[in-house]
């Protein structure tokens, strides 16, 4: 078992305080976003095994069956297939949408063709590898997800009343709903700088005339955004989406090609090992429209929340079911009753209430803290859970 260091990406929408209470820290006066807690090269986590740190992804490269048994291996290649962060937004992130494998890969091929630095900001894809992901409350979580039927959407534009939105509008009545979302976000994305700024300023203001700070207003996601991105077309694009809440324990998953933001709260994110992000609004950052277009899946539809289900085999562990195998989460809710989780697959294991005792078969024994987490590599052993408190594992299916 090796306790992790993790590294904290500092992206100006996170929070100011929720990582430092997490963590047990003094808060840096700066915006704390994510903590990312894996493999990933672009922020690997650390590890010591006495002879120093070592960055996680050196050491399962090092002897990638020990590290992750030799059927993640064959299954998923030599590298942890998951990447797992706690994510606090303290102002809405990005509208953004994850490519499919194939598509990550047509991608960051071409980009390398073309000679694009890995860090540059006209850069899409940053590897190879598909996104898809699961975001599991903390507590209230909110954000958009999914399109809305172009109806609903219309209904939501025409009550504001904004001149510049009518041939929007006009372009969501087309009969065939996807042509309809596909249409309409390519006219918001590609609308004449002027026209843009016109339209999504006096959106902004009729939002704001209206604001009466409930926040059960129908309005009122639509109306945060625009205080926080007054001139941003992702005032608009937002319309489009389904607005969810979730509560503590409560998870989303989301595929390829679904377009989302979160917009405030905290939650664990389990995702493929990637970092491919094409956005579409809120944010300062490079937009690729056509390569956009094309990862986006242009359906309409509720976002489905789900609730863990008890793990038959393993007493006390409640299952969050995803489509994937690359990742899996579950949760236990420690009450001073030992319990164990097999040992077969590597996995990650993150404190987020009270304090767990992890114990190995050899006896070794590390403690976590809330905000504490470790990795486990796939030894074939179980290991024995004790204490009071949440413990989130991310793993692998087999």
């Amino acid at each position: 078992m090796d306790r992790l260091v993790n590294t904290i990406r500092p992206y100006a929408w996170g929070s100011l305080t929720a990582l430092p209470e997490l963590l047990g820290q003094q808060p840096s006066g700066e915006p704390q976003a994510e903590l990312w807690m894996g493999a990933h090269p672009g922020d690997p986590s650390r590890a010591d095994r006495g002879d120093g740190p070592r960055r996680l992804d050196e050491l399962i490269a090092a002897d990638p069956e020990a590290e992750l048994g030799a059927a993640s291996v064959a299954r998923f290649g030599p590298t942890l297939p998951f990447l797992f962060k706690v994510l606090a937004a303290g102002t809405p992130l990005s509208i953004q949408a994850h490519p499919t494998l194939d598509q990550a890969r047509a991608g960051f091929a071409a980009e390398n063709a073309l000679g694009i630095p890995l860090d540059a900001p006209r850069r899409s894809y940053r590897d190879a590898n598909h996104k898809p992901e699961m975001v599991c409350a903390l507590g209230g979580f909110e954000g958009l997800c999914g399109f809305r039927r172009p109806i609903e959407t219309v209904e939501l534009m025409a009550r504001l009343g904004v001149p510049g939105l009518d041939p929007l509008i006009d372009l969501l009545c087309v009969e065939d709903e996807s042509e309809a979302l596909r249409g309409t976000l390519a006219a918001i994305l590609t609308m004449d700088e002027d026209t843009a700024t016109k339209t999504v300023r006096e959106t902004a203001e009729v939002l704001a005339e209206q604001d009466s700070g409930d926040p059960d207003w129908y309005y009122a996601p639509y109306a945060r955004i625009a205080r926080d991105f007054p001139d941003d077309r992702g005032v608009i694009a937002g319309m489009l989406l389904n607005h969810f809440r979730l509560r503590a324990g409560e998870a989303l998953y989301l595929g390829a090609g679904v377009p989302h933001a979160y917009l405030s709260g905290v939650c664990v994110e389990l995702q493929a090992n990637s970092d491919n992000v094409l956005r579409a609004g809120l944010t300062p950052k490079h937009i690729d429209v056509p390569e956009l277009l094309k990862v986006v899946v242009f359906e309409a539809g509720a976002p489905a929340v789900l609730t863990p289900v008890p793990v038959g085999a393993s007493p006390g562990e409640e299952l969050y079911p995803v489509p994937i195998d690359e990742f899996r989460l579950s949760r236990f809710a420690l009450d001073g009753v030992e319990r164990a989780i097999d040992g077969r697959t590597p996995q990650i294991l993150l404190c987020t209430e009270g304090g767990v005792r992890l114990t190995a078969a050899d006896g070794t024994v590390l403690d976590l803290a809330r905000g504490g987490s470790a990795f486990l590599p796939a030894t074939g052993e179980p290991t024995r859970l004790s204490g009071t408190g949440t413990l989130f594992r991310a793993t692998v299916t087999i």
